[in-house]
């Protein structure tokens, strides 16, 4: 099943989309890759969603990619007597250490490291931003602050602190719990939720020990600070925007959006655009028309992939949402201007290598020749990746004798991956993947394909070798 566009389709399975057929109507309809969501699931759930994907795969005969998203340190406040306060303008609030019931004046704060990592002039965020606050004493046991937003605050509600860079791990006790199940399931990605530093990162790629690539979430201030070492630690990127959009101003949103979607194709890293892409499509057959602009505007800009969340989880019409985003991003692609814009935003790989100008000449041959595809042999997959982010004219058709490789690369903008074995010399190097080329649909008796590979064959990270091809008769 070749998809007629470039862009990836992430969708979030849930109870909506329990049920096996729902879920292969779901890839029929266009998702490339399965979203987890670890924060509404549990061990027993993600093993009966994953056993129901590797069945489809094998039906369908292509390759599905699994992202596990694991959930993060939620910080939360504690309890009020009337399991709720009203926090009025200009009145002065105490966070503090002491468990004991809530009211109008103060609520426990059940994290001694927020009050420890707390300063003067600090923001504090309750339930996504509703009530906002900012700090004008700390100390280890209390914070007081003074209320710049008002409202009311239920029990348990969550603490956003877009100034505060607090000195724990991304992962909790349930993270762990959850990574070490998905990596026994097989899962192809994992997301790690409210990344500060790039040792967030390295703690979970660590634990992965390349059994799962690794995906930054980008949905805090302090990940934007560090924005080009947190994206050259992680495999790839999302721009978590729900909780992005509660801890920097809503305005600076898309303009966030493009900074680090740019960077991850300069740093050569697959990126996904998420939240509240077709939200009305929740409960209504229909986006609004400036959803369909949204999807569009992430397509444009080249993302190597875009995300439903509880469109395709929760909502009453989870098929439907997938077939319009697939539509919305193949007329995008088609659009005159499109290929302008991505051509725009070409920028040259810092630090390059052999490989890396071996992916420059191939889209610049491809796009000469007007070739039909780009045949890349790849075992890790770096190949496939390192062309795709030239973003060539030409569609990528990624030959792996790995199965792992195939699925990953299913996140990646144009790559067509298929598990076949690998070559045994140049000329069955070429002659496979002229003929792989036709069954795909790539390519018809004399039309050009171009052919990158390294030498010697299964290598990783050895790409050095260009081949043009003419797709024979005996490929058919």
């Amino acid at each position: 099943m070749r998809r007629q566009r470039r862009v990836k389709i992430i969708a979030t399975l849930g109870p909506a989309t329990v049920d096996k057929a729902v879920i292969t109507s779901l890839y029929r309809a266009g998702a490339d890759v399965f979203r987890i969501n670890m924060s509404h699931t549990d061990v027993a759930g993600l093993s009966v969603y994953v056993r129901l994907i590797r069945q489809i795969e094998t039906e369908i005969g292509r390759a599905i990619g699994i992202l596990a998203d694991l959930q993060g340190p939620k910080l939360r406040i504690g309890g009020f007597a009337e399991g709720f306060a009203y926090l009025r303008k200009g009145s002065s609030f105490v966070f503090d250490s002491d468990p004991a019931p809530g009211d109008a004046t103060r609520v426990h704060l059940p994290h001694p490291e927020i009050l420890n990592a707390l300063k003067q002039g600090d923001s504090i965020l309750v339930d996504d931003g509703k009530v906002r606050l900012h700090v004008i004493e700390a100390s280890p046991s209390r914070a007081c602050a003074v209320v710049d937003v008002a409202g009311r605050v239920l029990n348990r509600k969550g603490v956003s602190l877009p100034d505060t860079e607090i000195p724990i791990t991304s992962m909790t006790a349930k993270d762990r719990a959850d990574l070490e199940a998905a990596l026994n399931e097989g899962v192809d990605w994992v997301a790690i939720s409210f990344v500060q530093r790039p040792e967030d990162i390295h703690e979970v790629k660590k634990a992965t020990a390349g059994r799962a690539l690794v995906m930054a979430k980008i949905e805090k201030p302090q990940a934007i600070a560090r924005l080009d070492e947190v994206i050259e630690a992680a495999d790839a990127l999302m721009v978590a925007r729900g909780d992005l959009g509660v801890e920097v101003p809503l305005e600076k949103v898309p303009g966030l959006q493009k900074r680090i979607t740019r960077s991850a194709r300069r740093l050569g890293k697959p990126v996904v655009v998420a939240t509240q892409m077709l939200e009305s499509m929740i409960l209504a057959p229909m986006p609004t028309r400036a959803e369909v602009s949204d999807v569009a505007t992430a397509v444009f800009e080249g993302a190597d992939a875009v995300m439903l969340s509880a469109e395709s989880a929760a909502g009453q019409y989870p098929v439907e949402a997938v077939a319009t985003m697939s539509r919305i991003a193949e007329e995008v692609e088609t659009d005159a201007l499109y290929r302008q814009i991505i051509n725009a935003q070409r920028a040259a790989a810092p630090n390059p290598t052999v490989a890396d100008a071996i992916a420059v000449a191939a889209r610049d041959v491809a796009e000469t020749l007007h070739s039909k595809a780009i045949c890349a042999w790849t075992a890790s997959g770096a190949t496939a990746l390192r062309i795709a982010r030239e973003r060539p004219l030409s569609p990528i058709l990624a030959l792996t004798p790995k199965r792992d490789t195939a699925r990953r690369l299913a996140l990646t903008w144009g790559v067509h991956a298929l598990e076949t074995q690998d070559a045994r010399d140049v000329e069955d190097m070429v002659k496979r993947a002229c003929v792989h080329s036709a069954r795909e649909g790539f390519g018809e008796p004399g039309d050009r394909v171009i052919i990158v590979a390294g030498m010697p064959f299964g290598t990783p990270g050895a790409t050095n070798m260009i081949r043009l091809a003419l797709v024979g008769d005996d490929c058919c």
